[in-house]
């Protein structure tokens, strides 16, 4: 609720401080008090648009901010965290400073926050119905969460969230179809040209390693003379003159004859001779081993060569290494296997975004189902209430309306429109459009308390719901007035006796001027400034004692 308002420096007034309660709040005054400036100046500090006229002579710029006491699951807390936006109490204040040339800054809290914020905020926080203002209810973009509202709280079932569950399952399962349908449509367009590359690669079979291998081969043949003339001059230094390996044989068995008379002083001899013999042996047979093995064939040279420069080619083709060209061919592969598989996967999905959207569609006609049978209820309500409010020859109805497809979302496929007709025979239409006045402001008030209970605002505002009307039509209106205020906060700018009599808080508007400067106050009333007051709302300016017994009676208990 709204507990604080701050003014400075707004037109005539130059300091302004209000504290608010619970309740029904009124303020009263005579005409050009500045109730007008009151409101307007707490419109500002909801994000209203701002006007460098509205300063008060002399000023440099205005400041209004206004206080509100909130339960922590209040909306506006969500809208706070969204832009990152953390309080550390539940009280939150919202503060506008307008400059002379016309620019406003806003805050929250102290912290500044965009004009848009603010206003989105100040949205969640109050709502005005009045004469001239008038937001909420008559956005018809509000009227499918009002009736979802009022919904829940007369029914807890779970069709919203049934419906919002369908709606996530079928986006999920449309979103992956489209994405098969994409990466199918893709593969087909280059079918053509991954076969091509399938087929190439696969001719060529690269493998990871191959180019450091035909690099390494390459270069031996390059030098295979050098090579083949120094095995062959290492041959005959071995075995020109003699067998080595023989011997060495040789030697080992007339050492071995005579090893057991040494007392074991030629055992080391023996077995070096032993090893010698065995590694020159390896060594003349690995002679002969690399000797048939080695290629020194030109054309052996030009085999690798010619295979070195297709692998680069290749691999330039494809923009990447020799080394990657196997790993190319496996991704190639895929892609083409995705197009043999692809028109199977896109059925199967196909199959399981129909299942979902049939989901959807019965459990979004379910909840609309329950959107018309509240509306009936509603309407019904609604038009009990009207009868009190001199608006008997009105009609209220709810329209719940199928939307086009492209509009459907996780709340349903409806749209629902509150529409309203004054006079018997004409057609309904929206409510801004056909009724005006006070007498929109009581189609409101009638509406909203049969809402009570299941909206968000923190505090409502009435300006002038009473404009002409009286007796008991004013009554009427006091009455309903104070039984939403058993809901939520209640604000009333009224100039009906039997109104501000229901008040739970009492408050009056007024001019003084001194030194030849004009300015506002507000002052809250006590209990018999109040009976004065109510006293002078029904007799004018001179007070009689009929007027101030008047006021006793309906502030003793006026008529329900």
């Amino acid at each position: 609720m709204l507990t604080h308002l701050s003014i400075r420096d707004v037109v005539i007034v130059d300091k302004l401080d209000v504290d608010f309660a619970a309740g029904l709040c009124v303020l009263t005054g005579e005409t050009g008090a500045g109730k007008s400036i009151v409101l307007e100046s707490l419109g500002l500090a909801l994000g209203g648009r701002a006007d460098a006229g509205l300063i008060r002579s002399g000023a440099d710029k205005l400041t209004v901010s206004a206080s509100f006491a909130l339960a922590r699951k209040h909306p506006a807390f969500v809208l706070l965290a969204e832009q990152d936006i953390t309080l550390e109490d539940d009280q939150l204040v919202l503060r506008r400073v307008v400059g002379a040339d016309g620019r406003s800054r806003a805050f929250i809290n102290d912290q500044p926050v965009s004009i848009g914020l603010l206003r989105d905020i100040g949205a969640c926080l109050v709502e005005v119905h009045g004469q001239f203002e008038t937001h909420g209810l008559l956005d018809p973009a509000t009227h499918i969460e009002a009736l979802d509202a009022y919904r829940r709280v007369k029914s807890r079932d779970s069709s919203e969230a049934d419906c919002a569950s369908a709606w996530t399952v079928w986006r999920a399962a449309a979103a992956a179809l489209k994405t098969a349908q994409d990466t199918l449509s893709g593969a087909l367009a280059e079918e053509e040209t991954l076969r091509h590359h399938v087929n190439e690669l696969s001719t060529l079979a690269p493998r990871h390693g191959e180019e450091q291998e035909l690099v390494a081969a390459r270069s031996m043949m390059r030098h295979s003379e050098q090579i083949i003339k120094a095995m062959t001059e290492a041959r005959a230094a071995i075995s020109e003159n003699t067998d080595v390996e023989a011997a060495l044989r040789g030697a080992l068995t007339r050492i071995t004859r005579v090893a057991a008379q040494a007392g074991g002083k030629l055992d080391s001899l023996c077995q070096a001779l032993d090893r010698a013999a065995i590694e020159a042996g390896e060594a003349l047979r690995e002679f002969d081993v690399v000797w048939a093995n080695f290629d020194a064939n030109p054309a052996a040279l030009e085999r690798a060569e010619e295979r070195l420069f297709a692998l680069k080619a290749v691999a330039r083709k494809h923009n990447c290494s020799v080394d990657d060209l196997a790993a190319v061919l496996a991704t190639f592969k895929a892609r083409l296997a995705a197009v043999d598989g692809g028109a199977d996967e896109v059925k199967r999905l196909a199959a399981t975004e129909k299942s979902a959207r049939m989901a959807y569609d019965q459990a979004a006609k379910v909840l609309s189902t329950a959107r018309q049978e509240a509306a009936k209820t509603l309407d019904k309500l609604v038009a009990k209430e009207l009868v009190p409010l001199k608006l008997d020859k009105a009609t209220f109805r709810t329209v719940v309306a199928p939307k086009p497809e492209a509009a459907w979302n996780e709340s349903g496929m409806d749209k629902v429109a509150f529409e309203i007709s004054t006079n018997p025979g004409s057609a309904p239409g929206p409510l801004d459009k056909i009724a005006s006045g006070g007498e929109l402001a009581r189609f409101m008030l009638a509406l909203k308390v049969v809402l009570a209970g299941s909206q968000d605002r923190a505090t409502l505002i009435f300006d002038e719901v009473d404009a002409g009307i009286s007796g008991a039509t004013a009554n009427a209106v006091g009455e309903r007035l104070a039984r939403l205020a058993k809901t939520v906060q209640v604000m009333v700018v009224t100039h009906a006796p039997q109104v501000a009599a229901r008040g739970d808080h009492h408050w009056r508007v007024s001019k003084t001027s001194r030194g030849g400067q004009t300015s506002t106050k507000v002052e809250q009333l006590t209990a018999t400034a109040r009976r004065e007051e109510i006293a002078r709302m029904l007799a004018g300016e001179k007070i009689t004692d009929e007027a101030r017994a008047a006021a006793d009676s309906l502030l003793s208990g006026p008529l329900s």
